[in-house]
């Protein structure tokens, strides 16, 4: 992907995408939470004419090459390039209709948590050779409506009581979005792994359990999920309880 084709995807679109929907629009203008913090008021501005966004608490805003910077935290723009070019086939043209909705009505309505048990969800995990069982005890499925349709995907629930959700053709997420941090019971481990995403965490338990199918040892150390690489410096204060990450 070069910088000229980055630049042609709408950023509402891009933000739809990563599970970030505005809260209201007022012309041209589209108002998001922030996508780098939680915040209980919109100050993330998204001209929908320019295709450039403002956050109003960090004081900064740029195109959809400097939003993604912001949230992959680096400015290495191959390395840019590449996390954008990844989500594209996510990506898909959106519309908001707003009217007469609060601005604090959820994406996500008449949501349903149940036990993972969808055959489409169940096919899409086999696909991407995550065993069955281990996805079953870490995740749930959500069934929800959006936009007046019925949707369901496997859910990933993080330590805020939000879900990282995904299925073969959405990834997104049922705020609010937060890290996951999965502790072990009994002694308290000193070593814990840590992923950017719930998929690499199932992919990492699946290869385990191959290699290992005897003395996996799973439960040997905690792990903790960032759900968003914008979500590192929210890691930092449980890691500092580890001796080994």
């Amino acid at each position: 992907m070069t910088i000229e084709e980055a630049k042609s995807i709408r950023i509402a679109d891009y933000l739809y995408s990563l599970g970030y929907s505005p809260v209201k629009q007022q012309g041209i203008n589209l108002w998001y939470k922030s996508p780098f913090r939680e915040e209980s008021e919109a100050s993330f501005k998204v001209n929908t004419e320019r295709e450039q966004w403002y956050d109003f608490g960090l004081g900064k805003g740029g195109n959809i090459i400097a939003l993604a910077a912001h949230l992959y935290a680096t400015d290495h723009i191959p390395y840019i390039l590449k996390r954008i070019a990844e989500q594209t086939p996510h990506v898909r043209p959106v519309s908001f209709s707003f009217g007469k909705q609060s601005s604090s009505e959820p994406s996500f309505q008449q949501l349903e948590i149940v036990p993972l048990s969808s055959p489409a969800l169940l096919a899409y995990l086999q696909s991407r050779r995550i065993n069955i069982e281990l996805a079953k005890r870490e995740c749930s499925e959500a069934r929800f409506t959006h936009n007046g349709k019925r949707y369901f995907a496997i859910a990933f629930l993080n330590a805020s009581g939000g879900f990282e959700v995904r299925n073969r053709y959405f990834k997104g997420c049922i705020a609010p979005k937060e890290i996951s941090h999965i502790r072990q019971s009994g002694k308290a481990r000193n070593t814990c792994y840590v992923f950017e995403g719930f998929m690499d965490y199932l992919s990492f338990l699946t290869l385990r359990q191959e290699s290992c199918p005897n003395y996996p040892e799973l439960d040997g150390q905690d792990y903790i999920v960032l759900n968003s690489v914008s979500n590192v410096n929210k890691a930092l204060y449980p890691l500092g309880n580890y001796e080994r990450i």
